[in-house]
């Protein structure tokens, strides 16, 4: 689809393709072409190569940064800490596992299991069973929504309740939580870097109703609840400020450039204090997360947000 995209469309430039192994896929084939592969719908570590592979830029924090975050969470919160995770088996579950043994740093031995799934699988309940039975009192759940809703349900369905941390990919209320059950998500923990559009704390923010009112113009039918509503519209925000900066010089290479010239811009739906920013030799527009714990409505903020 990419190759038909670039060679016979002839496209400008390819947009938020989504997925680690997907875009793994295309990555040397549009390096190779010259066809500016931008915000990619993935927080691999990889995309932020601007000297091997000058064409691919990502949007989202880092999978890795984001787990590091967690093990430093963990280390500083959970008294004798047993950690066992559930991962994605691909790019994506190994480069949160990888980023949550850089953070534990020489204490990576309180990882005491892993159990991998593949997305082919009906369930991850056979999983969740054996990480139980590890005797771990926190739960890494590096899954993409459908299974990391099925993962918190059953870890509470088997009567196991261990700190849980989710990745961020997977926080929507509406399509991950809500599923899961919502008391059964209490106390989890994640990360967040856009505005909830279940937290009341937005109810009259200007950004949010901004983004509100396009939904209702554009996208009527879809939901006012699921976080990856605001996500989307932040995303392409960042996009059409690149085009706004190209002005009338539309080809490849000024998209690049203007790509890789972000000052602090706003999508509208990042949380306060995070700004959008990238250079010639950085290619990670958003550095920064937020802490937060689901109360059974809810993301509540824990702390300030952290990052760069």
């Amino acid at each position: 689809m990419v190759r038909r995209l670039v060679e016979q469309d002839e496209v400008l430039l390819v947009f938020q393709t989504l997925g680690t192994p997907s875009n793994t896929a295309i990555h040397t084939y549009i390096n190779g072409k010259k066809v500016p592969q931008l915000f990619v719908a993935t927080g691999a570590s990889k995309w932020n190569d601007p000297k091997g592979h000058p064409w691919t830029m990502g949007w989202q924090p880092n999978y890795q940064t984001e787990a590091a975050i967690y093990a430093q969470h963990i280390l500083k919160t959970v008294p004798n800490p047993k950690i066992a995770v559930l991962l994605q088996n691909d790019d994506f579950g190994k480069d949160y596992l990888k980023g949550l043994k850089d953070g534990l740093g020489d204490k990576v031995n309180l990882i005491v299991a892993e159990a991998t799934y593949e997305t082919t699988d009906a369930t991850v309940d056979s999983q969740i069973v054996q990480l139980q039975g590890s005797g771990a009192n926190v739960f890494f759940n590096i899954a993409t929504p459908k299974f990391a809703a099925q993962a918190i349900r059953k870890a509470y369905d088997t009567g196991w309740k261990p700190t849980q941390y989710v990745a961020n990919v997977s926080v929507s209320v509406a399509t991950v939580l809500t599923p899961a059950g919502l008391d059964k998500s209490m106390g989890v923990l994640s990360s967040i870097y856009g505005k909830d559009p279940t937290d009341t704390r937005w109810d009259s923010d200007l950004g949010m109703n901004e983004w509100r009112a396009f939904m209702k113009k554009y996208y009527p039918d879809g939901s006012l609840t699921d976080a990856a509503n605001v996500y989307g519209y932040g995303a392409a925000r960042t996009l059409v400020q690149v085009l706004r900066q190209c002005g009338d010089n539309l080809t490849r290479e000024n998209v690049m450039r203007q790509a890789a010239n972000l000052k602090d811009f706003d999508t509208g739906v990042a949380l306060p204090g995070i700004r959008i920013n990238t250079g010639p030799a950085d290619y990670a527009p958003i550095e920064s997360v937020q802490l937060v714990r689901f109360d059974g409505k809810t993301w509540a903020p824990i702390g300030e947000v952290m990052g760069k």
